[in-house]
């Protein structure tokens, strides 16, 4: 859903390091610092249902290498007592992506396949909509369904995939 620019010079595959085990997760948290392991990381889970960590600050489509996701956002992570990881926060706040909040399980199956403990669903939800008028995309406050661009109406359901 972003800039055209953010799709060329991507890496095939992406760049978001591909996590499909507890093995994979265990080698990228080992390279990480602890400055890196102090702020969430961009996280997309693909259409493979596998999910991928780059840096915070890299964009969603990068990490996707531009392919569909099921979900995408922001997510944290630290350790318990006894050395274990869990998530901290999770988030679907991707304006690359503009996932729904109902793309939450498709997180959690991610997350268990990985063996990550996990909450129930997303610690911050952010709604995406696409103006049926002006066709901009818009995120949504306060339950408050109203373009910030024209005005219009916003619906009530997600709309935000250009093939819906």
């Amino acid at each position: 859903m972003g800039p055209v620019d953010l799709s060329t010079g991507l890496l095939p595959g992406g760049s978001g390091r591909r996590i499909g085990s507890a093995d994979d997760f265990d080698g990228w948290v080992a390279e990480r610092s602890a400055a890196d392991l102090a702020e969430p990381f961009t996280f997309v889970v693909g259409t493979d249902g596998v999910l991928r960590l780059a840096p915070r600050r890299s964009e969603h489509v990068a990490c996707a290498g531009g392919e569909p996701v099921l979900s995408a956002g922001e997510i944290a992570f630290s350790r318990e007592a006894g050395g274990r990881w869990v998530t901290d926060h999770v988030s679907n706040h991707s304006t690359g992506y503009c996932p729904d909040t109902s793309s939450w399980p498709a997180v959690a199956r991610a997350l268990d396949q990985v063996g990550l403990e996990h909450l129930s669903g997303f610690t911050h939800e952010v709604v995406f909509r696409r103006c049926p008028g002006c066709r901009e995309h818009n995120v949504v406050r306060e339950d408050h369904f109203v373009c910030v661009f024209c005005g219009g109406d916003l619906p009530e359901v997600w709309n935000v995939d250009p093939s819906a």
